[in-house]
């Protein structure tokens, strides 16, 4: 009779959008506004992230004009080096963040690495600038991995989509951001007052988390019990043996793998290709970017959560970024074949609406998809494998092809590159999200 009861009970979870949870008992998430409040602040904190780390792509060339340095040492300050670090760290960082508390890992890390980007504006040589900028991925690689798992016991499982989806609009204004205000910055004062300005003020949020930002209690949102952390072998053990988790983490990579590749080369793309003055390429990326990136990351998410609720089945979660990478290929073929530059940029509006609607179903899902006690590990590991394959292989990918098909088609190999990438990566992105939906209802219950 009792395993009877048991083998329902799970049949009946699994049917579930999500697993069912009690109300949650953490006082502080009884104060619904408060919670808004927690992830307003950790979007910027986010936003200064995704500033700090591509903010060197702005400063290059000024950066190469006053230390008269090569294309290869610009490439170790703003490439792989900084992926090593930024990647490797976070997964120390995520044990800790298992374990103690989160809000005072982000503000350390979010002031370290705050520091670290001031430091890099009062430089006196490159090698100074390349350490400083080493710290710079040091601190970032505190960042993600606390925040993602603190937010996660301050919303239930069924609203994460949205709310990850919310979290990564901090990508696309990001970028935005970077292009608009750092390259103000930088036409107005120079490279050293963008690092400075920008630094200073991620100090003063970091002190804004520590003042008023609340750890709450582990597994609240879930109403469960979190328990004793797990051991770290038992942690990687049983994510890696969690086959949608898997899936997830190969489908983020290979997707995001495309997506910095395409990235890095498409301003390069249109001033080739197009012969379009650079201020006209990245002006109008940064609105399309900005504007693209933000409506697809929010509508991603709050599709995902609507239809995995409404229809009461949790693969819509794995089943709509899959679609939508899908989607993107039409468009891609459009955007690097086409002749008209202005046609093409305004089709890559849709391109960069899909390309940032899979991240809030897909982030969401993994923190559920850890259990209670492994969120920051989760989340670690995913990003370890994507920042170490998107950051270093998707420019290093395109660069080569380019390269190799360049006496042939010359400067439309960089066309033909970036479009094989996508192609590629984009569609098998979209298989691992097919497979993920396949245990992903029984992995969720386990969970």
């Amino acid at each position: 009779m009792a395993n009877s009861v048991h083998t329902a009970t799970i049949k009946d979870t699994q049917n579930a959008p999500f697993p069912a949870a009690p109300p949650a008992g953490d006082p502080a998430l009884s104060f619904s506004r408060y919670r808004y409040y927690v992830l307003g602040v950790i979007w910027v904190v986010m936003l200064l992230r995704f500033i700090d780390l591509q903010i060197v792509a702005v400063l290059l060339e000024s950066i190469r004009a006053e230390f008269q340095v090569s294309d290869t040492q610009l490439g170790l300050l703003s490439g792989t080096a900084f992926a090593i670090f930024y990647a490797t760290l976070g997964l120390p960082v995520a044990w800790l963040a298992d374990r103690h508390n989160r809000r005072t890992i982000v503000a350390s890390c979010l002031g370290l690495w705050s520091l670290m980007t001031a430091l890099c504006g009062m430089a006196g040589s490159f090698l100074t600038l390349l350490l400083a900028r080493l710290g710079v991925g040091v601190g970032e690689a505190g960042g993600a991995p606390p925040s993602y798992a603190l937010l996660s016991d301050y919303f239930p499982a069924h609203q994460r989509s949205t709310v990850f989806a919310f979290l990564n609009t901090s990508v696309p204004m990001g970028v935005f951001a970077g292009y608009i205000i750092g390259g103000f910055i930088n036409a107005s004062f120079g490279w050293r007052a963008t690092m400075l300005i920008i630094g200073g003020f991620g100090v003063l949020v970091a002190l804004l988390v520590w003042l008023t930002v609340r750890e709450p209690v582990r597994g609240s949102a879930d109403g469960l019990h979190a328990g004793a952390a797990p051991r770290f072998v038992d942690t990687v053990r049983y994510l890696c043996g969690t086959p949608a988790y898997r899936h997830l983490v190969c489908a983020a990579s290979i997707a995001t793998l495309g997506a910095a590749g395409s990235g890095i080369w498409i301003v390069s793309f249109f001033i080739r290709v197009h012969e379009l003055p650079p201020i006209q390429v990245t002006t109008w990326l940064a609105f399309i970017y900005g504007g693209g990136g933000l409506a697809g990351a929010l509508l991603g998410g709050f599709a995902a959560d609507r239809l995995a609720k409404g229809r009461r089945d949790a693969r819509w979660q794995v089943w709509l970024p899959a679609l939508a990478l899908v989607s993107i290929l039409p468009f891609s073929f459009f955007v690097y074949l086409w002749p008209n530059p202005v046609a093409a940029l305004l089709v890559h509006t849709c391109t960069t609406f899909l390309m940032h609607s899979w991240m809030g179903p897909c982030y969401g899902t993994v923190q559920t998809l850890a259990g209670v006690a492994r969120r920051a590990m989760a989340a670690a590991i995913n990003l370890l494998v994507i920042n170490l394959l998107a950051l270093g292989l998707g420019p290093l990918l395109v660069g080569a092809m380019s390269d190799y098909f360049s006496e042939r088609f010359g400067d439309d190999s960089l066309r033909y590159s970036i479009l094989a990438l996508v192609s590629v990566t984009y569609t098998w992105s979209a298989v691992h999200f097919l497979l993920a939906g396949r245990t992903i209802r029984r992995d969720l219950a386990a969970a």
